[in-house]
């Protein structure tokens, strides 16, 4: 398998769960910011043009996040990481569909490229403080859902990976995290595939 990739990007949370699964996959980094997913080459194996993406060993491509860690969690029952029951699955996807498409696709991105949300870089001041809220309100009504102690929902699963790479945006943009967040992040940290995934794409952990 290959993972395309940016170091501390969304793509983090896929490559948790592969370190989790302790799966061999090359890692092939997709530099962003030099416009590395334009080019043809990458374009046709995604042509949507974004990150992470997983090439399986039959050569076929899965795009999105929420997608890739669902295909991971029934291919790797085992593993344990989505829940078998409806109840707690949903809850589980839930939440992931709203990191990804929230606090990710609407506050990050307003964050990270205020240029997407603005004709003019006059707008980009506001642009940005509308991030900030709604990462911080995004966050705060996740807080209120998450328990007080240990996982998102039950055992470690794709809901914490994906959460775990907003509160490390978060961490690292200066963004106060909520408390039952900021446990939960903790939490994460204290996992040698995550500490090691870190240490891979070049932080430090903790």
């Amino acid at each position: 398998m290959k993972l395309y990739m940016t170091p501390g990007s969304c793509s983090t949370g896929i490559h948790i769960l592969l370190e989790e699964l302790d799966l061999v996959f090359e890692a092939q980094i997709v530099n962003l910011l030099a416009g590395d997913q334009h080019k043809p080459e990458f374009l046709a194996i995604n042509p949507k043009a974004t990150i992470p993406v997983l090439v399986k060993d039959d050569g076929s491509a899965i795009t999105e996040f929420q997608a890739i860690a669902y295909w991971l969690a029934r291919t790797y029952p085992k593993a344990g990481l989505l829940a078998t029951g409806p109840d707690q699955a949903a809850q589980a996807i839930e939440l992931m569909d709203y990191v990804v498409a929230t606090i990710h696709g609407q506050g990050f991105q307003r964050l990270f490229v205020p240029e997407k949300f603005g004709t003019d870089s006059a707008q980009y001041d506001q642009v940005k403080r509308q991030g900030t809220a709604i990462v911080n309100q995004a966050l705060a009504l996740v807080a209120r859902a998450l328990p007080e102690q240990g996982y998102a929902v039950g055992g470690f699963g794709i809901a914490d990976a994906a959460l775990f790479y907003v509160e490390f945006w978060a961490d690292r943009s200066d963004i106060e995290l909520p408390v039952r967040c900021r446990q939960h992040y903790q939490l994460m940290l204290t996992r040698p595939a995550v500490r090691r995934v870190l240490m891979e794409e070049g932080y430090r952990p903790g």
